[in-house]
């Protein structure tokens, strides 16, 4: 299976250097600066599950050809638009395009763009950096790519997906019957996550350790599941024990991406996660406060940027 992965950044880096150490036809398609790095020197990743250094495959827009049986999308939100024209030359009539991008909203936009049949559902649970030399740093043991066809079930071409990613070291693939469902429960995670420590500045630890964290953090956790519910896709029991235990550990370290771009200064995906939340819980009819309060947080971190951080 011809793949390619749009960016070489923290996942798509990570995924791909996986894939082609274990011998996959994996083409990274980069911006220039990125190209040369990886062209001089190689992809290298830290983690868990061992250190690799390889050299990998590379290729810039104007050398795509329509050949790829399969497209890994792992831009961020707000670089839907331009991801969507630089693969458009890629794709032929067969080819499937994965985005695991957060929030929900990308798919319809994608199914407009490319077609529908083209385009599947997915998430990925992983928690990895790219530092500055350009090298990746697995952080944890997460390594979950997960996939599906946006209209359930289990069909050929995902069974033959499946396939091609299984076997790699540090990657897990998991086909999904229901990926909608999947979808929703990430949307249901990431938004509570992200929502309270951009909120709060702080990891769930800190924030659980306080004298109203712990509390505001479930608050936050069910008043999400609770839109999840009204849209059709109410969250396992095993997932929302699993997140509750999450969230009300007082010795986790885990930090959302929102927050570390917030520390960096970076910019970040407030509208398409946490807009996304408060808008939809509007439309089902939840009223949580906690919302519009994050939702505030991270717009006025944008403004303050905007404003050159004065």
């Amino acid at each position: 299976m011809k793949i390619l992965i749009l960016g070489a950044g923290a996942i798509g880096g990570y995924l791909g250097g996986r894939l082609t150490d274990a011998g996959r036809d994996v083409t990274f398609l980069v911006r220039d600066a990125r190209r040369a790095q990886l062209d001089a020197d190689g992809l290298s990743v830290s983690s868990v599950y061992g250190d690799l250094h390889c050299p990998v495959k590379t290729v810039s827009a104007d050398g795509l050809t329509p050949d790829y049986d399969f497209i890994l999308l792992t831009c961020k939100a707000y670089d839907l638009d331009s991801a969507i024209a630089a693969v458009v030359p890629a794709i032929g009539p067969d080819t499937m395009v994965l985005p695991i991008l957060n929030g929900l909203g990308h798919i319809q936009v994608l199914n407009d763009r490319l077609g529908a049949k083209h385009v599947l559902g997915g998430t990925v649970k992983i928690s990895v950096s790219r530092l500055p030399d350009g090298a990746i740093k697995h952080m944890n043991d997460w390594r979950w790519l997960n996939f599906g066809e946006q209209s359930g079930g289990l069909s050929d071409r995902i069974t033959a997906l499946h396939g091609a990613l299984d076997g790699a070291t540090g990657l897990e693939p998991v086909a999904y019957e229901d990926i909608m469902q999947e979808m929703w429960e990430k949307f249901v995670h990431l938004a509570t996550a992200a929502g309270m420590t951009a909120l709060m500045r702080a990891n769930v630890g800190q924030i659980v350790r306080t004298a109203e964290g712990a509390a505001l953090f479930q608050q936050f956790l069910e008043s999400t599941a609770e839109v999840a519910v009204r849209s059709g896709h109410p969250p396992s029991d095993d997932f929302m024990d699993n997140y509750r235990a999450l969230f009300s550990d007082p010795e986790s370290k885990y930090v959302t991406s929102m927050l570390r771009d917030i520390e960096n200064g970076n910019r970040i995906e407030g509208e398409h996660i946490l807009g996304l939340l408060l808008s939809t819980a509007r439309e089902v009819g939840v009223d949580e406060p906690l919302f519009a309060t994050a939702y505030a947080s991270v717009k006025a971190y944008e403004a303050r940027q905007a404003d050159g951080g004065l």
